[in-house]
């Protein structure tokens, strides 16, 4: 696969999950008004929910103590990874690493975008069996946990091989 082809997969990967995550996100704030539903959740599935959160913190709420200006402090640092992965999608050269980087991205952005605008990120997917529970997440969240199993099961299942007649330390 040619370089550019491979920026242009990822770059269509991001677009979509970002599309995807911010629409869904809307339609949970501001059509289904989850927030405001009467036990602040709906059931979908005996397993799961749409179950509203705000989540001040990254991943699985961690970091949710920076302060008032802890929501501006995670996003640049977001967008300082999203500049990296940018760099990292120009040099991909398989759609596999290339969607996955740009699932990453999108999801990144999808995140940001929710900083920005509200302060925190709207989480809303629940799922749970009995009383186990996982956290509360969102398809930013969702599209950035596939895209980095993905690059691992890449990087694991798609090696490349090493040049003959060259020593390499054990």
């Amino acid at each position: 696969m040619t370089p550019g082809i491979a920026y242009r997969s990822g770059f269509i990967a991001a677009v979509l999950v970002l599309a995807a995550d911010q629409a869904s996100k809307y339609w949970i704030v501001n059509v289904l008004d989850l927030e405001h539903q009467p036990l602040g959740r709906v059931e979908l599935l005996p397993v799961l929910n749409l179950t509203m959160v705000w989540n001040q913190g990254v991943t699985f709420g961690l970091l949710h103590g920076l302060g008032a200006w802890g929501h501006l402090v995670l996003a640049a640092i977001a967008l300082v990874v999203v500049a990296g992965l940018c760099l990292w999608l120009r040099r991909a050269d398989n759609a596999l690493a290339a969607i996955s980087i740009g699932a990453i991205a999108g999801g990144a952005v999808g995140n940001v975008i929710d900083r920005l605008r509200y302060g925190a990120v709207v989480d809303f997917i629940h799922a749970h069996i009995g009383q186990w529970s996982w956290y509360v997440f969102n398809v930013a969240d969702a599209a950035i946990v596939c895209g980095v199993a993905a690059l691992i099961l890449e990087s694991q299942l798609l090696r490349r091989p090493r040049p003959p007649n060259v020593n390499y330390p054990v």
